[in-house]
């Protein structure tokens, strides 16, 4: 029995003295003799990932480690440009701890001392001159910059990319060479690209279209058969048909020249080969090259291939049907219902109605959405019944109308874009005013818009404008009066260090017609509320009629505003709203609205909750808005 207990009590012992020879993770310091931060951060990176080990590891082990953590920040000292680092380790003890001394004396940092770009393949043909020009000037590393293993990396494979975007979908690298000189601190860089052959887009092949008419694909995806491949153009066109509702996946890459196997729409698109993406992967050019060489093989480096264009689809919900209820601080309670459905009658039309109700405005719609034709204009043609009550005048209508949007961007990489709106309008308006006249309006009406956007982000402008121009020509149907329209909008955003916006807008509009000639509504102007003229109701300011406010022939608004933002979610706003909506500019009467509010940052844009106060009527007002830019 002592024997046991005795051999007990030993190995307790030798178990407690093996956990207190296990070694703790050892505490470090570093010297880091000058070395720029980022350099550091690669090192201690490095040393970090050595340390973790120690906890795992007997006394035996440590030596090793030591070892292998002076190796790791030469190592790391290496993909930061430095050659001839001298590195001291020095172990030592506090508090029962294991210290580790790093002292770094990095020695020179080597810099790039040339560069050697090579081109193989089609792109070295005299027609490629300024494209081979513009590709060399674009290489990111260049002489006299500090030899950067993580940039060296970037700029082979930026380049790889713009090369392989157009015209050329299989160029590859075809060698690459850093020639270290550590004794002089220079590196000699030496790269060849191969082009391989001209691809050209053949013609379209389409799969996964059942309800929805192939026909529809050539409304978005339109080149000449031969035009030169351009990635650019592929994903405009994939993003074109996953932006409607004909669809919910959508995949536009080039394919083979023979396909004997038809996949699955829902598979992950492929290209040339069957390996090869339509665009070599940014990464390691050394692994993508190696794929797309491979894919090239037995091809004529020098020639011109064809490819046929897939175009392949998941078809979208044939009917859908959504709701929602909102909040306005002008009408209350909203709630809306839609119906969509995306092919009528075997032709790819959306047709889309609805309603929409809340304690001002109610009203019901039904539109058919045409797709693009081959300028990429959308038509729209559709019914309307509506009633409303704002500031007094009732109004009840029935319309027919039609539009067409065009939609384009600005030309190159430039992120200006362009939106042209046309409309026309029959309408039938049954009018109350307050304390007044009833009458009814037929009208028929021509209207034009055009926008010029040119903003960071879409939805929540930091930095840019908006331009916006319009103009409409109509006629009193039951007396032949005509009456004319235009109106200019601008808004300006100036980013403030690091989060705040300055914001500056500003509109005028104006009504031609004759003094006793009637206009609709949406051709009058009124204005004040969350977008306009805050601190005083909803479009309470225009031309007093009776006892209603009714459009009046003439408006100038201006804004400026200054937001802070504490995060990148939460901020707040201070802002002067000025304007007025008369007979005439002479007639204006100043309406001045000033306040304070809350911003916060959503993915759909900022939400603007804001205390304002309008001089005019002496009023304080709540206003909610969501701030996504006309």
């Amino acid at each position: 029995m002592r024997a046991v207990i005795g051999f007990v009590l030993l190995m307790a012992v030798g178990l407690g003295w093996m956990g207190a020879a296990r070694a703790e993770e050892p505490e470090v310091i570093i010297d880091p003799g000058g070395v720029p931060p980022a350099a550091l951060s690669s090192i201690t990176e490095a040393v970090a990932a050595i340390t973790r080990l120690a906890e795992d590891q007997d006394g035996g082990e440590i030596d090793r480690l030591r070892r292998r953590a002076r190796d790791a920040v030469l190592a790391a000292l290496a993909t930061q440009g430095y050659f001839t680092p001298k590195v001291t380790l020095q172990a030592g003890e506090a508090l029962g701890r294991e210290t580790w001394d790093i002292s770094i004396e990095p020695g020179k940092r080597a810099t790039v001392s040339a560069v050697d770009l090579k081109f193989t393949g089609r792109v070295t043909r005299p027609e490629y001159a300024e494209r081979v020009a513009e590709l060399r000037e674009s290489w990111s590393l260049k002489v006299g910059q500090p030899f950067i293993n993580s940039d060296w990396n970037k700029a082979k494979s930026t380049l790889l990319d713009d090369l392989s975007s157009r015209d050329f979908m299989l160029a590859y690298l075809a060698e690459s060479d850093a020639a270290v000189y550590a004794e002089t601190a220079e590196v000699r860089l030496s790269v060849t690209f191969d082009s391989g052959p001209l691809v050209r887009m053949g013609p379209m092949h389409t799969q996964g279209f059942k309800r929805v008419p192939e026909s529809l694909a050539k409304r978005y995806v339109r080149y000449d058969v031969d035009e030169p491949y351009d990635q650019n153009k592929l994903n405009e066109w994939q993003q074109m048909l996953q932006s409607t509702s004909f669809f919910r996946g959508a995949f536009v890459t080039l394919g083979s020249q023979e396909q004997d196997e038809k996949t699955d729409a829902e598979e992950a698109p492929i290209s040339e080969t069957g390996k090869l993406p339509a665009v070599t992967p940014a990464g390691d050019p050394e692994v993508a090259s190696a794929d797309a060489s491979s894919a090239a093989d037995g091809r004529n480096s020098d020639g011109v291939i064809t490819l046929p264009v897939d175009v392949r689809v998941v078809e979208g919900p044939a009917r859908r049907v959504s709701a929602s209820i909102g909040l306005d601080d002008e009408v209350g309670a909203r709630a809306q219902a839609v119906y969509q459905q995306n092919v009528v009658f075997d032709w790819p039309v959306i047709f889309e109605s609805g309603i929409s109700l809340d304690r001002k405005e109610q009203r019901a719609y039904a539109d058919f959405h045409l797709p693009p034709d081959e300028k990429g204009q959308k038509d729209s043609f559709g019914f309307l019944a509506r009633h409303k009550y704002i500031q007094g005048q009732d109004e009840r209508r029935v319309a027919v109308g039609a539009t067409r949007v065009r939609e384009r961007k600005g030309a190159g990489d430039s992120r200006v874009d362009y939106e042209n709106r046309w409309g026309a309008l029959l309408a039938y308006d049954q009018v109350k005013l307050d304390g007044g006249d009833a009458f009814d309006l037929p009208t028929a009406t021509l209207t034009s818009e055009f926008l010029r956007r040119d903003v960071n982000d879409k939805y929540d402008p930091r930095e840019g404008n908006l331009i916006s121009l319009g103009g409409g020509v109509g006629m009193v149907l039951n007396t032949g009066k005509p009456f004319f329209r235009t109106r200019i909008r601008a808004q300006q955003w100036w980013p403030v260090g690091e989060r705040d916006v300055l914001t500056v807008r500003g509109e005028v509009g104006r009504i031609w017609s004759d003094k006793n000639t009637r206009v609709p509504d949406d051709f009058g102007f009124r204005t004040g509320g969350a977008r306009s003229i805050r601190g005083y109701r909803y479009l309470s300011i225009g031309e007093h009629r009776d006892d209603a406010v009714v459009g009046a022939a003439t408006l100038a608004v201006a804004s400026i505003e200054y937001d802070h933002y504490f995060d990148e979610r939460w901020g707040m706003g201070v802002f002067v709203d000025a304007g007025d909506a008369a007979e005439s500019f002479g007639e204006m009467k100043l309406h001045l609205g000033y306040g304070a509010g809350l911003r916060v940052r959503t993915p759909a844009g900022p939400i603007f909750l804001d205390v304002a106060y309008g001089q005019e009527r002496h009023d304080l007002r709540l206003h909610f808005s969501l701030g996504i830019a006309f």
